[in-house]
């Protein structure tokens, strides 16, 4: 039985889904406006490992994580750069969807693009203006909050603590200092689009109402994301949807802790900001999701290059138990895996399986045993999403600066006559040079093999 922590009654529930033979939960996405940094990564990798889950409990899965491409942050960074904002959007689009691939990250069931989806976000809108809940001012249309009485529940604040945390102008128009946007009016050189309260563009918040209501119904099962979109982004959804349906948006809220560096919060006046695309360029995507993973997802995560170091030779060791295993799996978990992973997606737990497996490898007796934890081990790794390739492919991937493959077997091969010729001095020379070059080599009966360190 999968149980998980449901933000919104603040403890573990068994899950039960609204209809078992098709599960629907919704993650928030990106603001495609610059390429993603380390903490946009940690929220895609947790519900990556749910839906895996989730599509192996159950005979359908929907995953709808949307693709935010109007915003403010848009416009002023397409202007600094001196393009149009469909050309950003588009490329950061691709970038984003590139680096989260690069960390073995499933693709969502849908990807919605908010532009795409303004005839829905006004249909909402217009409800909630004849039920009471919203009103126009000014070619604004604003959510009255004071009409919620639940209003709140989700960031277990008062309404002072709304009021003071809201981060939002106060301006003339709006009834009450808490009261959020839903619609506002654009000039004519930002994005637009015609309504009855004037040409405009959507609030932040309005899109996901929008986007789950037409994939996912009035009410789904499981609405994911970061805990820093608790309050506001995930307790105005939750006012909108449920103003205008008069339903639950969602019966479970998950949310993912903050990621740190270094104990400090993650900022550019800092000098501690950094990008998934730049990290790649230096750490293997699998080492960076191990990383994210290494920590229960709702505890805040701190990353150090200490944390790097360790998630590599995790791998190291797992791939080095795979050396002589190169049978083809299909990613199928054992119930060990599954009980880690269905007890809130205790991935720290689900690890400590996979480093037993990798114990009994290194004590196997008999290469039948052998070859039966290291089946366990590649399988149950693979539904994870790790060890995604040969043993061979991850030890000798070039690392920036280190000499080529060719250059490597080039030095191999003379290294091997001047072995042959006993001339052990030169044969030594060799592999001091190629250890200087982050290279290690191992002489085998069979030849010499090698890796980068």
């Amino acid at each position: 039985m999968l149980t998980v922590y449901n933000t919104l009654s603040r403890k573990k529930e068994l899950f039960q889904p609204i209809d078992p033979n098709h599960v629907k939960f919704y993650v928030c996405g990106p603001t495609v406006y610059d390429t993603a940094h380390i903490g946009n990564a940690r929220p895609v990798v947790v519900f990556d490992v749910l839906f895996r889950l989730l599509s192996h409990l159950y005979p359908k899965v929907t995953y709808v994580r949307n693709i935010t491409d109007v915003d403010d942050k848009i416009m002023v960074a397409a202007k600094e750069r001196g393009i149009d904002i469909q050309t950003l959007t588009t490329d950061t689009t691709k970038m984003y969807q590139d680096d989260m691939a690069s960390l073995y990250a499933l693709s969502p069931s849908i990807q919605p693009k908010a532009t795409e989806h303004i005839g829905e976000m006004q249909a909402i809108i217009q409800t909630l203006i004849e039920k009471g809940h919203a009103y126009a001012a000014e070619n604004h249309v604003l959510f009255s909050v004071k009409s919620d009485p639940h209003y709140g529940h989700l960031s277990n604040l008062s309404q002072d603590d709304i009021v003071a945390g809201a981060r939002v102008e106060v301006a003339p128009y709006k009834k009450d200092p808490s009261d959020f946007v839903l619609w506002k009016p654009s000039t004519p050189d930002q994005p637009g689009w015609y309504s009855p309260w004037g040409r405009g563009r959507p609030g932040w918040h309005i899109e996901c109402s929008a986007m789950a209501k037409k994939y996912l119904g009035e009410t789904f099962d499981i609405h994911g994301g970061g805990i820093d979109l608790v309050f506001p982004h995930h307790e105005n959804e939750i006012a909108q949807s449920s103003c205008c349906h008069q339903k639950p948006l969602a019966n479970y809220w998950m949310h993912n802790g903050h990621l740190g560096i270094n104990g400090q919060k993650m900022s550019k006046s800092l000098g501690n900001f950094f990008t998934v695309r730049q990290k790649l360029s230096d750490i293997p995507g699998e080492v960076i999701r191990l990383v994210l993973l290494s920590t229960h997802y709702r505890q805040p995560l701190d990353w150090t290059d200490s944390a790097v170091t360790q998630s590599k030779n995790i791998l190291d060791r797992f791939y080095t138990a795979l050396k002589d295993f190169d049978d083809p799996v299909e990613g199928r978990p054992s119930d060990a895996l599954l009980e880690g992973l269905k007890d809130d997606l205790n991935t720290p737990l689900a690890f400590s399986y996979l480093h037993e497996l990798t114990n009994a490898i290194n004590k196997a007796t008999t290469l039948d045993n052998k070859k039966k934890h290291q089946r366990l081990l590649k399988e149950n790794a693979l539904f994870l999403g790790f060890l995604n390739q040969s043993s061979k492919d991850w030890f000798q991937t070039r690392q920036e600066g280190s000499l080529t493959p060719d250059a490597i077997e080039s030095l191999l091969q003379e290294r091997q006559v001047a072995r042959q010729t006993k001339d052990f001095k030169k044969a030594d020379e060799i592999r001091q040079t190629l250890e200087n070059q982050g290279i290690l080599l191992d002489d085998t009966p069979q030849g010499s093999t090698w890796r980068y360190r």
